[in-house]
């Protein structure tokens, strides 16, 4: 029996790179009913260096912007995210999309849903956790039609380089 797909409420603001927000948009509704995860609302942000610096040391105690930060927000009974937050940094999108000769979109795309995952339960902080969620991103993203965005990249080298991996 297939089960019906959970409605999602969707939030996406922008303090840049409002162009994107209408991409993400779509994108990231087809990724919920891909993954029918109990995560009921989902609020996405697109910030700045500065922004994301601050974020990163308030929350993980490390200086410097990253890629992606992920915020549970509300636990069903089970401890499930039914509701989160995810910030993203636009400019780090940008360098990482150049740096590795892809659509800053689909970059922005792969950090947010980079983010989702860990919403619905996928751990990278492992090697093994690390290489499942990466798979579970480009099979998504193949899915979608955008086709896989990290798997030329080895493991080791973006873990090191922090892609995606907060």
């Amino acid at each position: 029996m297939h089960r019906r797909p959970r409605a999602l409420r969707l939030s996406v603001a922008a303090d840049l790179g409002r162009a994107f927000v209408p991409y993400l948009r779509r994108q990231l509704r087809r990724v919920h009913a891909t993954l029918n995860p109990p995560l009921r609302e989902f609020s996405l942000v697109l910030v700045n260096d500065k922004r994301m610096s601050e974020l990163h040391e308030r929350f993980m105690g490390i200086a410097g912007p990253t890629d992606v930060l992920t915020f549970p927000l509300d636990l069903d009974s089970r401890r499930r995210p039914i509701s989160g937050e995810v910030v993203v940094c636009v400019p780090e999108a940008r360098r990482r999309a150049r740096e590795h000769d892809v659509a800053v979109k689909d970059e922005l795309l792969l950090y947010a849903l980079h983010g989702m995952l860990h919403l619905c339960g996928f751990d990278d902080r492992t090697d093994r956790g690390f290489a499942r969620m990466h798979r579970a991103e480009d099979m998504i993203l193949t899915q979608l039609g955008v086709g896989p965005v990290f798997h030329h990249r080895s493991s080791a080298s973006a873990k090191t380089r922090g892609r995606a991996t907060s």
